[in-house]
């Protein structure tokens, strides 16, 4: 065995046939379950964040490849230096982690990096996607760790894999590349930051403390913001003055304890995901993932594939084995946003896994058992979709087992300042912009808006107006011009107004949208120029020196 092609597996272990310890190129080794690690990595990802559970795996993978370069320099009669240097790919596959193949490069690749190698079989993709779901970034941690840790030892400085294509993401295979330290450009240093602790001790205080800090962090926040908007904090961060929605508010929180399916109906905008997290985090799931799918913004020929998984060579694409949304949501909860949307096919599978408890992926007789609680929202008005028979009544009824209905802004008028100050400061933090509060007049107007896309469309107005106001607070001008415009509500919300004043305050409003066309308002109005023209003057208006 003098060179890289002649590591064999045999020669490297070293174990009793009856069991006990093993040791593989003379240091102590153990056999893992794959599913144990990826329950594992599950766990920790649910406790600390995709972010901390990265750095933890990657740093571990660092520590492995360390020691591994370390016991297979002495442990191998190499005839070459360089063969050992090489070697960590090839231990890699022997291994069973991954299988490691050579990338061809020709010359209009450019310039061939430090290392190189594309991987197949990737047991981290593998358990990532059957317990986390497909990714938006690479989920290799502890190979490419291995692979930074290795090829450090051997070259005697820090050299730094970053994979570039990953399985777990959606790629059709694994990619790394490797290179000193000096050599990674700027854009790299989010990847390479994971690390910069070489070995495990001290980690768990590191994590810890930063979990610290961003608790202390998020309960400043919260408390800052309760102070600017005048509302008492809420655990949840909810907005509720207004009746209707604190009895929302009791309602969810009540069924949140009762592990049960839940229907949250309401208008575009009103906060029906708020409401599904609530309800999450007050449930005895919270612990667990909380995964959101808008079933309206995925084509009917791949909802299937994506709330129940595929099996690889189920369809063009089906590269490999996947999980659907909901065995990702296992032990968790699933929110169906837009149900309402669902194709009529689809919605006979959906009904048959919330009845059964179990999924059946495309192209695949297996049934598996999920444990996830739903809750579905909608825009539309169920009842009458199943009037028309646009949408199965029995999957209504399995949907609607509680109805949390949430109320239009407009109906809750007393929500909407304590709303748009939160929103302020939400938006004055995010933007680095020193607006502290709205003018009377601005408040005013708010009040005076109907609001037609909810507390969305509030969120958009208030950002709006923290990003072109020049002062320290929110005038009338800074706020968008169909709000600016809105007419005073008719109906009286307090002690009655006198008639005049309530004419008066009409007349200009109209005015106002009108761009100070007196023409066409008082045609809308119903009344001569010279009438316009009279009344203005009499209250002292500049239109009527014009």
């Amino acid at each position: 065995m003098a060179g890289l092609e002649g590591l064999d597996l045999r020669e490297l272990l070293a174990f009793e046939p009856k069991g006990g310890v093993i040791h593989f190129a003379g240091q102590r080794t153990l056999l893992m379950d794959p599913v144990a690690l990826g329950l594992l990595r599950t766990e920790i990802v649910g406790m600390m964040g995709m972010t901390a559970a990265r750095g933890i795996f990657t740093r571990l993978g660092y520590a492995h490849g360390w020691r591994t370069a370390e016991a297979m320099r002495t442990a191998v009669p190499w005839t070459d230096e360089a063969e050992w240097r090489r070697a960590g790919g090839r231990l890699h596959t022997l291994m069973g982690q991954v299988r490691v193949e050579r990338i061809e490069r020709t010359e209009k690749d450019g310039p061939e990096p430090f290392a190189e190698a594309q991987w197949r079989d990737s047991y981290e993709a593998e358990q990532h996607l059957l317990h986390l779901g497909q990714a938006d970034q690479p989920v290799c941690w502890s190979l490419t760790g291995f692979a930074s840790g290795y090829l450090s030892y051997c070259n005697g400085k820090p050299i730094y894999c970053a994979e570039m294509k990953c399985v777990g993401k959606g790629d059709a295979l694994c990619q790394i590349v490797g290179r000193p330290a000096e050599e990674w450009s700027t854009e790299c240093a989010e990847v390479l930051r994971f690390y910069e602790t070489q070995c495990m001790e001290g980690v768990l205080g590191q994590v810890t403390e930063a979990l610290r800090q961003a608790e202390r962090k998020l309960r400043a926040k919260r408390q800052s913001l309760a102070r600017v908007s005048g509302v008492a904090e809420d655990p949840a961060g909810m907005v509720a003055r207004a009746d209707a929605m604190q009895k929302v508010l009791n309602l969810a929180r009540r069924s949140a304890k009762v592990d049960t399916t839940i229907l949250v109906t309401g208008e575009s905008g009103v906060g029906k995901e708020r409401i599904a997290r609530l309800i999450h985090d007050e449930s005895g799931r919270a612990h667990k993932a909380f995964i959101a799918v808008n079933c309206a913004a995925v084509t009917e020929s791949l909802l299937e594939s994506e709330l129940f998984g595929h099996a690889k060579g189920a369809f063009t694409g089906a590269t490999h084995d996947r999980p659907g949304l909901f065995e990702a949501a296992h032990g968790g909860t699933l929110f169906l946003d837009e149900v309402g949307e669902v194709p009529p096919a689809m919605q006979a599978k959906l009904l048959r896994v919330l009845q059964e408890r179990e999924v059946r992926r495309v192209g695949e007789n297996l049934s598996r058992k999920v444990d996830v609680r739903v809750v579905a929202a909608t825009n539309r008005e169920l009842t009458e979709e199943v009037r028309l028979g646009h949408f199965r009544q029995d999957l209504f009824y399995r949907l609607r087992v509680i109805e949390l209905r949430i109320p239009p802004l407009r109906e809750r008028k007393e929500d909407i300042l304590p709303l748009a100050r939160m929103l302020l400061a939400e938006a004055g933090e995010r933007l680095g912009r020193r607006v502290s509060s709205l003018s009377p007049d601005a408040a005013d107007q708010l009040l005076r808006y109907p609001w037609p896309g909810n507390v969305r469309e509030l969120g958009n107005a208030i950002e709006r107006a923290v990003v072109l106001c020049e002062g320290p607070r929110v005038e009338r001008e800074d706020l968008p011009e169909e709000v600016r415009a809105a007419p005073p509500s008719m109906v009286p919300t307090g002690s009655p107004r006198r008639l005049e004043d309530m004419e008066k305050e009409y007349i200009l409003a109209v005015l106002a949208q009108n761009g100070g066309n007196r023409s066409r308002t008082a045609e809308q109005l119903d009344i001569g120029v010279a009438t316009l023209y009279r009344k203005l003057k009499q209250y002292g208006h500049p239109e009527a020196a014009h």
